[in-house]
């Protein structure tokens, strides 16, 4: 018994016992499975794997903006990922609840990691459109560009030699075809599927 803890110490099926047993519901109801396995690219053994460590980490099944911050610090040592991560935190918080929930976090996962570049631009133009009106205006392009800038440090190499202002006017010149000072969804995947360089900017 690890720390006299003695919760749950009664419900003694052995595969669960190594997860603590918070008494929160330990295992994906079968309905959150299948929704899971037809909506990401992971297999069942795999979500248990990946929600075991959600559960870890989050006992109660709520990740908060701060223990998001704290997870992505460890990607991010160099620099302040702070801001950076308002904006993802916003992304995965579909339903805007305040926190982001293993549904959310899996899907959210599945598309950064292993979606089309199409699927993860779409996702980014979402980040973007900080005010959710459904397109992309130069300030909210300027304030992600310059959370990309901040969160890779001011001393990492491979941060671009022009400043935040000047990359994102470049990017959303180059875009806004109809020269409306605004983005759509179009608009952005567009440029982006056209300029290789663009895409690993914008999608990092």
């Amino acid at each position: 018994m690890s720390g006299g803890s003695s919760i749950g110490a009664d419900s003694n099926s052995g595969d669960q016992q190594d997860m603590g047993c918070l008494g929160s519901k330990d295992r994906l109801s079968k309905e959150d499975m299948d929704f899971l396995k037809s909506h990401t690219r992971y297999d069942e053994s795999t979500i248990k794997e990946w929600y075991k460590g959600f559960k870890q980490d989050c006992p109660n099944g709520k990740l908060t903006p701060a223990k998001f911050v704290d997870m992505y610090k460890m990607f991010f040592p160099s620099g302040n990922a702070e801001e950076f991560c308002d904006h993802v935190f916003r992304t995965f918080d579909m339903d805007k609840n305040g926190y982001i929930d293993f549904k959310e976090f899996l899907l959210a996962i599945d598309v950064t990691s292993s979606g089309t570049p199409e699927e993860k631009l779409k996702w980014a133009f979402r980040m973007y459109d900080v005010d959710g009106n459904g397109v992309i205006d130069i300030q909210e392009m300027t304030k992600i560009v310059q959370a990309i800038y901040d969160m890779l440090g001011a001393c990492s190499s491979n941060k671009p030699a022009d400043s935040a202002e000047e990359r994102a006017k470049n990017i959303f010149a180059k875009m806004d075809e109809n020269n409306d000072g605004q983005l759509t969804q179009d608009e952005f995947l567009k440029g982006c599927l056209q300029d290789e360089e663009l895409s690993k900017m914008l999608a990092p």
